[in-house]
């Protein structure tokens, strides 16, 4: 069976293709990154948490020079809020993209993780990209797995490849798909803050919080999070 590395940020997505290829693939090794995003403590506890349930072997790789450069996620300007409606204005979704934009990050984080692979003869690397966010994000697109595949062919010398099973769907799409398989979903954490509960006013609170409605379901993450609290 083959060999996989998941990039893990302990998102929604990467929470639900960490449980694809962990259910498909004799060996996962998730790597998760400290970039000097706002989330980051919560990303790596929950990325951390969901690797010793399954017993799979964790890297937290620090790349602290990202905390230098502009952007919502890694510096002091304000995280765009908006509404569920706002997700249909791709006007709004664009200049909101923008805001929280990290200058190559998905460039770097899977350039890192082909390394791991070409060294350590691992098959193939495992993203969350998806086709919502693919409208906005450029670098969470077919096109853009397809090219840097393309790349790995001069840049690796095995046969890594990047595969991204949630590629063609939606957000809510992601979360029917991932209570299906069962995915550690309680676990998983979308919001661009590390407050002790979800934002709920981020576009990415927003976007998880409208798939979850859109099939009519409770968030598990905040139903476990509401029993602990009681």
């Amino acid at each position: 069976m083959p060999r996989s590395i998941v990039l893990l940020s302990a998102g929604l997505d990467s929470v639900v293709a960490f449980k694809i290829a962990y259910d498909k693939c004799d060996e996962t090794l998730c790597i998760s990154y400290n970039y000097g995003q706002r989330a980051r403590t919560k990303e790596l506890e929950y990325a951390s948490k969901i690797c010793a349930r399954y017993h799979v072997k964790h890297l937290h790789i620090a790349l602290p020079w990202f905390k230098n450069f502009s952007g919502a996620l890694t510096s002091k300007t304000a995280i765009p809020e908006l509404s569920e409606d706002s997700l249909e204005n791709l006007d709004i979704t664009t200049e909101t993209a923008k805001a929280v934009w990290v200058p190559a990050r998905n460039m770097v984080f899977l350039a890192i993780a082909a390394s791991f692979c070409d060294n350590y003869d691992y098959d193939f690397i495992v993203t969350g990209f998806n086709k919502e966010e693919a409208v906005t994000f450029p670098d969470n697109s077919y096109n853009f797995i397809k090219l840097f595949n393309e790349t790995l062919r001069y840049g690796a010398s095995n046969k890594v490849e990047v595969r991204a099973p949630l590629i063609g769907l939606n957000k809510n799409e992601i979360v029917r798909l991932g209570l299906e398989i069962n995915a550690p979903i309680e676990w998983s954490w979308s919001c661009y803050t590390a407050q002790e509960k979800p934002c709920g006013e981020c576009e990415s609170c927003v976007r998880r919080r409208a798939a979850f409605n859109s099939v009519q379901v409770r968030d598990p993450l905040l139903a476990r999070l509401n029993k602990a609290k009681h």
